[in-house]
């Protein structure tokens, strides 16, 4: 018995248990009773079992799950990019996978793992919950969170920016342009790199000796739809701002159309600044300061991070933060007197 891969039916007969439950648990789903879990994964372990998709591989599959929100923006495809090159260069294979954000559901992203067979998972903007931090760890998978919703528990490794020092040079440099009217726009409320950013931009403001002023605070998706509705508010004030602080990229753009509807030129009338440094700044009219961030670094590290893991690795700290930097171009510029 040893010496060859048993059957699912040997398995379930020496565990007492039907075949369906020896497969739910070799599929990491969650319906089984912990005892019988622990009776059926002490026997295939006696055994050397590899569930379908494994064998003659040893114990790695080859692949690697990249789950994200979507593919729709360019943030996501830098980091997509440095996720795959890096995998690329250890030869295993990335299984992308959407996701709506915001799925918890068991039959959600958890189950991908499993259904894969993959060796690790790189979880994209997203919050980690007890339950599926166990789910994916009853596949064998590794686990690694890239931007966190919040801090993820239980140890879980994640890889993310100086969010607050960028928000804080981004106002900085505003300020010392002349600016003390200036607006902020941070992504959801709920999600840790959004607040971070308000955060480091409310610093800013406080060091100055600049009261913060609420109504200059507004919060969308880091879409460019979200962008164009705050700037519309924040426009439409009786003191509008003379610059406004846009917590990505694609929200200053939505800052740039709402600017242009309301017959003002930047940055005569209003300066913008982003958060990101996507490819497209250069080509914006006029280029968009913004503070960079290493979208494809994260990738790799994130990879090498998982890769880490999977070897059996200690890490130096579960938290990643890789150093954001100010982008100045010519969507900055002092206020009009």
């Amino acid at each position: 018995m040893s010496e060859q891969r048993p059957t699912l039916a040997v398995i379930a007969a020496e565990a007492g248990v039907s075949q369906a439950t020896v497969s739910k648990v070799i599929n990491g789903r969650s319906d089984v009773a912990p005892s019988t879990r622990e009776r059926i994964e002490g026997l295939l372990q006696a055994h050397n079992y590899l569930p379908p998709g494994r064998q003659g591989r040893g114990r790695r599959s080859g692949l690697v799950d990249l789950i994200i929100g979507g593919l729709d923006s360019a943030w996501a495809v830098e980091i997509l990019r440095g996720v795959e090159a890096e995998c690329a260069r250890r030869s295993v294979a990335t299984v992308v996978s959407l996701v709506p954000p915001g799925e918890t559901s068991p039959s959600g992203w958890t189950a991908l793992p499993a259904l894969h067979h993959s060796d690790g998972v790189i979880l994209v903007t997203a919050s980690v919950t007890p339950s599926q931090r166990a789910q994916v760890e009853r596949t064998g998978a590794a686990l690694v969170v890239i931007d966190p919703i919040d801090l993820p528990g239980n140890g879980v490794p994640s890889v993310g920016a100086t969010n607050w020092a960028g928000g804080l040079a981004a106002t900085e440099h505003l300020l010392e342009l002349g600016h003390r009217r200036i607006a902020a726009i941070g992504g959801r409320k709920e999600m840790l790199c959004s607040q971070a950013r308000i955060d480091g931009y409310r610093a800013a403001l406080e060091r100055a000796g600049v009261d913060v002023d609420r109504d200059l605070i507004r919060f969308g998706d880091f879409q460019h739809e979200g962008g164009f509705r705050c700037a519309q508010e924040l426009l439409a004030l009786p003191e509008p701002p003379t610059a406004v602080f846009a917590g990505s990229d694609q929200q200053a753009m939505g800052v740039y159309e709402a600017a242009r509807q309301g017959g003002l030129s930047i940055p005569r009338d209003l300066s913008v600044i982003g958060f990101d440094d996507l490819p497209m700044c250069d080509w914006l009219s006029p280029p968009l300061t913004t503070v960079r961030q290493p979208l494809e670094e994260m990738g790799r590290v994130a990879a090498r991070t998982l890769f880490q893991l999977m070897d059996g690795q200690p890490l130096v700290s579960p938290r990643m933060e890789l150093s954001t930097e100010l982008k100045v171009r010519l969507s900055t510029a002092p206020p009009r007197p």
